[in-house]
């Protein structure tokens, strides 16, 4: 199955009674998918077959931002999404939908920060960008209010001695923002991979930080699961994901020294220029990958920093906490099913 990775789609457009059959032993599982290298793992195992070896048939649903999936997730038009733990998710958890968190989907260890800062080239060049205190007044892009880079760029400003009402948040769409870098429209972005290598290959920006030096391991990416999935499909669910954490082992295959160049890498490479609107391999070669734990296992510390963040910030409608919303049983039940990962050598 090949899709777009860029692009957009509205609730309206997505079809009612979202996990069907294709066949009596086949389901249909709707998957959101943001603008965003992160979305690998998920393109690894329906090209590799994973996901037909679990009887499943995978649909892909591009959106704009993780953020903008939790109201189709709550209405039971997607059964699966891969995006950020929002205020959103979390004000939904809130009122009583129960969307869950069930796996790692990109964080930042030391070396994989794929969400970096970027500054427009003419302002470095210039030297009217030095430090992360020059951020005051600047138009900042960012993806969604209230996504997890919310946070993020919560603490760079913290770093440069600011607070949130010393910059101007624009909300884009990842490729928006090396338009809005090349325009001039904003002055920075916190923009995942392979948008933030495309905006440097045009010469639009410079990688000013990783995000793994402004919040290291920084739980930046979930996979979610709809309410009806989890209690009314619980086997798909399981076996959904047994294909995943199979495709992210292959996926921590091609990872070496902060870069897609493993024993696998050009295997991903050619995976990621079929499945996204980027075709040039060596675009996937430059990025910064984002890291994606082999078990699936969620950075709880993060998740509750973040949480603790929206909450400080007053974004939250009712009260919430990270144990409600998350659910680690179909890791670790898949983990024991597929067993230890052992790295390809």
């Amino acid at each position: 199955m090949k899709n777009l990775l860029f692009g957009t789609v509205t609730v309206a457009s997505l079809a009612l009674g979202c996990l069907g059959t294709m066949a009596a032993d086949v389901a249909t599982v709707n998957v959101g998918i943001v603008n965003s290298s992160s979305d690998v793992a998920f393109f690894i195992a329906d090209k590799k077959g994973y996901f037909k070896e679990e009887g499943i048939e995978a649909k892909f649903i591009p959106f704009d931002a993780g953020a903008k999936m939790v109201a189709p997730l709550g209405a039971g038009q997607l059964d699966v999404a891969g995006g950020s733990p929002s205020v959103g998710l979390y004000n939904a958890v809130a009122r009583g939908i129960g969307i869950k968190i069930v796996a790692d989907k990109g964080s930042t260890p030391p070396g994989y920060g794929y969400q970096p800062l970027l500054i427009r080239k003419d302002l470095i060049d210039s030297g009217k960008f030095k430090t992360l205190a020059d951020l005051k007044g600047l138009k900042i892009a960012g993806s969604a209010n209230g996504s997890a880079s919310t946070s993020t760029m919560n603490e760079a400003l913290k770093k440069g001695g600011l607070k949130p009402a010393d910059v101007e948040r624009l909300y884009l769409s990842f490729p928006q923002h090396v338009m809005a870098l090349e325009n001039k429209a904003v002055d920075a972005a916190l923009t995942t991979e392979p948008s933030a290598t495309e905006a440097i290959r045009r010469g639009a920006a410079v990688r000013f930080m990783g995000d793994d030096q402004i919040y290291p391991n920084h739980q930046l990416a979930v996979v979610l699961y709809a309410t009806d999935f989890v209690e009314h499909h619980h086997d798909v669910a399981e076996a959904f994901m047994r294909a995943y954490l199979r495709a992210v082992r292959d996926y921590n295959d091609a990872l070496a020294n902060g870069q897609l160049a493993g024993p696998n890498a050009e295997e991903v490479v050619s995976i990621l220029t079929e499945y996204t609107s980027i075709k040039d391999p060596e675009t996937f070669r430059t990025i910064v990958p984002q890291g994606t734990n082999p078990d699936g296992k969620l950075n709880m510390d993060s998740l509750r920093t973040d949480l603790q963040y929206f909450q400080s910030e007053g974004l939250m409608e009712g009260d919430v906490s990270i144990d409600k919303v998350v659910d680690t049983s179909f890791a670790e039940s898949a983990v024991k099913k597929l067993g230890p990962y052992e790295p390809k050598k």
